[in-house]
């Protein structure tokens, strides 16, 4: 078996090359590159490495024909392409948790600086000054910190503070109260926040919804004599506002560790008294930076060798102990994807993935992906389980999940509806007990049949004779048919005849089948 092939783009700690060598993948580690450079070379691998350097750009994503992953050692993916490596079937990792200690204690560290002007203090006494009556600070204990942001980053700048003696206020769309209690902090709207709160920390990604959320107006509403702290990302301030708010009284004093543009040559801020600021260092410890690169390497080595997904941004999670578990079943959701697309694949508005049995006790969001990938197989030659989401939703597919904790007729079922203008389609299969995926139910008619390779599918009238004139066709037209799987509704009512056949049907012999007394629909099946 060929070794899959990994590039290492940027500069990282040299044990990630090692830990990629263990587990099995072959690695180049090749740096400084430019664009053009890296177009040429992309083309060879399955994997690419990177910390903030290296931009992968479409053109980069369009010449990278075998890439199936993108591991990023840091947590900021802004140099990467998200949406269009999405669209390329490409899953994009980072390290959200490698450098989340780093960056808080940055945090903590620029707001003592800045409480207490540590870093003008300390150069006018270097310049000989001794200005010991010239700076006077504030305590943090008994202040209130508010955090924008609250999740990993953020939630240990709350144990620091809280242990600091501060009190807590946190601003996060997805804080639940639950977790607000066990973090020990006070949730609150960003007015409420704003208003109440002596020093702010910033810790959410930029994104639409939080580009520039410290505006102009925003600022105007905290409480005067404010401190900020950004150690997130640039462009989450309004920096030209933020100047003028300090320079006006009502804000204290910032540290920044990013801004809007960097390298950050020049801003509106340098030179402002109480502003401190130091060049995007927050990843930047011994520790984090070994941290960063040992866990990429491990989370891609593991994604290429035994299809575990970790801290993906355009796919589910799924573990290196759930992928064997998992593996049967997403062929069998693939196969039933495939099956209601090639039979039902025009007009559809919507899709529910149900799981019951054994099936439900595992993780629904592979198996949907499965679903829709094979369904999506209508649509694009290079679907595959990271862009068919995104395919699904370009088309306006209602997507819905369902998770049943009965147990019917058999262990474990998947059952894939679809609407169309002629009404809902279902199918439904399981696993027997060596694992192999079996279609149980086609359209409501029971039916027991494995979908592989090359099949005829024929809804016919039930009456004597039939099969033996579909036989009569085929063997006439040269087709052999490996096995018949047969369902009705009812003696003399809708049948369905599955077939697997040892070459493709021409569109020839399925129009002189469509002529066979007593047939109603004829379709070619083809499966991998």
């Amino acid at each position: 078996m060929t070794k899959p092939r990994v590039l290492i783009s940027d500069k990282m700690d040299p044990n990630a090359a090692r830990i990629f060598e263990e587990k099995g993948c072959q690695v180049d580690v090749i740096t400084g590159e430019t664009p053009e450079q890296l177009i040429a070379r992309i083309g060879e691998y399955d994997g690419l490495a990177i910390r903030s350097s290296t931009k992968v750009t479409k053109a980069i994503l369009d010449a990278a024909t075998n890439l199936k992953v993108i591991g990023r050692a840091g947590i900021g993916v802004d140099n990467v392409d998200i949406p269009y490596a999405s669209g390329r079937g490409v899953v994009v990792m980072n390290t959200p948790f490698g450098n989340s200690i780093t960056t808080a204690e940055h945090a903590i560290a620029l707001m003592f600086a800045l409480a207490r002007q540590i870093p003008e203090a300390n150069a006018q006494t270097q310049a000989g000054l001794w200005p010991k009556n010239g700076f006077m600070g504030v305590e943090v204990t008994g202040k209130t910190l508010g955090l924008i942001g609250a999740g990993n980053i953020g939630s240990i700048v709350a144990s620091r503070a809280l242990g600091l003696k501060m009190k807590v206020v946190a601003y996060d769309p997805f804080l639940t109260p639950e977790r607000a209690i066990e973090m020990g902090v006070e949730k609150a709207d960003l007015e409420t926040l704003l208003a109440k709160v002596d020093f702010i920390t910033l810790h959410t990604p930029l994104t639409s919804e939080t580009k520039n959320i410290l505006s102009r107006e925003n600022l105007g509403k905290t409480k005067k004599g404010v401190r900020i702290i950004n150690c997130a990302r640039g462009g989450l301030i309004d920096e030209a506002a933020l100047k003028d708010l300090m320079d006006a009284g009502h804000i204290a004093g910032a540290a920044l560790d990013v801004f809007e543009t960097e390298p950050a040559k020049e801003s509106p801020l340098f030179g402002t008294p109480n502003f401190i600021c130091t060049p995007h260092l927050g990843a930047s410890t011994t520790e984090a930076q070994v941290n960063v690169a040992l866990q990429v390497a491990e989370q891609m080595a593991e994604f290429l060798t035994t299809g575990g997904v970790t801290n993906a941004l355009n796919m589910p999670s799924l573990s290196a102990e759930e992928a064997p578990k998992l593996k049967p079943y997403m062929a069998l959701a693939e196969r039933l994807g495939s099956l209601v697309g090639q039979l039902a694949h025009d007009n559809l508005t919507k899709i529910a993935i149900e799981v019951e049995g054994a099936a439900a006790q595992l993780n629904q969001k592979p198996i949907t992906g499965a679903v829709l990938a094979g369904l999506m197989k209508q649509y694009s030659q290079t679907v595959n389980m990271v862009n068919a989401p995104f395919l699904a939703k370009e088309r306006g597919l209602d997507v819905r999940e369902v998770r049943h904790d009965r147990e019917g007729i058999y262990h474990t079922l998947v059952r894939v509806t679809v609407g169309t203008a002629q009404g809902d389609r279902s199918v439904a299969g399981t696993l027997f007990g060596n694992g192999d995926p079996r279609l149980v139910e086609i359209f409501g008619i029971g039916i027991e049949a494995d979908l592989a390779g090359d099949m005829l599918y024929i809804v016919n009238t039930d009456a004597p004779g039939f099969i033996g004139s579909i036989g009569t066709l085929l063997g006439k037209s040269g087709i052999n048919i490996g096995t018949f799987h047969l369902g009705r509704r009812e003696a003399g009512g809708e049948a369905v005849l599955l077939l697997s056949v040892d070459s493709p049907v021409s569109e020839a012999v399925l129009a002189e089948a469509r002529t066979v007394p007593g047939v109603r629909t004829v379709r070619a099946l083809k499966f991998s």
